[in-house]
């Protein structure tokens, strides 16, 4: 019997929700039977559906497990022949209503081995990950395999120009927020509660943004003392907008290295109220892979947050 032609094309990822951040289960030219999108379980385990008893009892021998099927970026943007992926922190302080803020500083993490697609069980082509990529015979510990956002926004806007990288990032900008978006009816929210969101986001060849993954308390281990800077401060201004001391007035749109980007709605780069009926040159609030002052803006918060409480006393 002809197995029916799949609508599937290329090649595709399944994770089971067991599966390690640094494994991947390559599926290609459709060798698996496939259910709304993933292999049966039967088919993950080597055997075929049809050889296999239809009883109770087999059923509840085989447990069921759950897979996300990813289709794999066959073009992702290369610097130096290299695949790479980008981490970026998004810190919700409330998802009803929706309230996130978008830190400045991120990092791209590179292979050490050149991009193609004839290796494709090769994971130090493949996967980015630092776990994996220290593993290999070519990682050098200093150097390390990473790239500061800014320094990976400099380079794309002297490769496709300031427009091309703009669009990007606003791109970028409506993953984050959409994918909030998507979970706000279903996270319980609590007042008392917040959440540091690490986004994997991998660029293709048309400079279109793709998300992978959002890790829940991503991991902080640093890997050189570059990235170890990067996320004392993550956590120091983490803490800032927590606020236990309560020193901020709640109208703040930036408190160091992170700028609200969402408050239950859009909120502008421009100050004063914002005006809804001008979206076409609307401006959102984010400056993801820019400078990052963050001391400076810091020291000017809190001289202005204690003149205003001595003010107001």
């Amino acid at each position: 019997m002809s197995r029916p032609k799949s609508k599937l094309q290329g090649l595709w990822i399944v994770k089971g929700k067991r599966a390690r951040a640094e494994s991947i289960n390559p599926v290609q030219d459709h060798s698996y039977e496939y259910t709304y999108g993933c292999p049966s379980q039967q088919a993950w385990m080597g055997g075929s559906e049809r050889d296999t008893r239809n009883s109770d009892d087999q059923k509840e021998e085989i447990p069921v497990e759950n897979y996300v099927a990813q289709r794999y970026i066959e073009n992702p943007y290369l610097i130096g022949g290299r695949k790479f992926d980008l981490r970026v922190y998004v810190l919700v302080m409330s998802y009803i209503p929706l309230r996130a803020w978008l830190y400045r500083d991120g990092f791209a993490r590179f292979s050490n081995t050149r991009f193609t697609l004839n290796s494709i069980d090769d994971q130090y082509v493949h996967l980015t990950n630092v776990a994996v990529q220290k593993t290999s015979p070519d990682y050098h510990p200093k150097k390390g395999c990473k790239w500061m956002l800014q320094r990976f926004r400099q380079y794309l806007a002297s490769k496709h120009g300031p427009q091309a990288v703009e669009t990007l990032f606003s791109d970028m900008d409506n993953i984050f927020i959409k994918s909030l978006q998507s979970v706000q009816k279903v996270i319980i929210s609590d007042k008392h509660c917040f959440e540091l969101y690490g986004y994997d986001i991998l660029i293709d060849q048309d400079l279109k943004p793709w998300l992978l993954e959002v890790n829940a308390s991503p991991s902080l281990t640093a890997s050189s003392q570059e990235d170890y800077e990067l996320k004392t401060c993550l956590l120091e201004d983490t803490l800032h907008i927590v606020d236990m001391e309560a020193r901020l007035t709640g109208k703040e749109k930036r408190v160091g290295g992170f700028d609200l980007m969402w408050n239950d709605g859009p909120v502008s780069r421009e100050e004063g109220p914002l005006d809804l009926s001008g979206m076409g040159n609307f401006v959102t609030n984010t400056h993801l892979g820019c400078i990052n002052d963050r001391k400076k803006q810091l020291r000017q918060l809190f001289r202005s947050l204690q003149g205003h409480k001595k003010t107001s006393s």
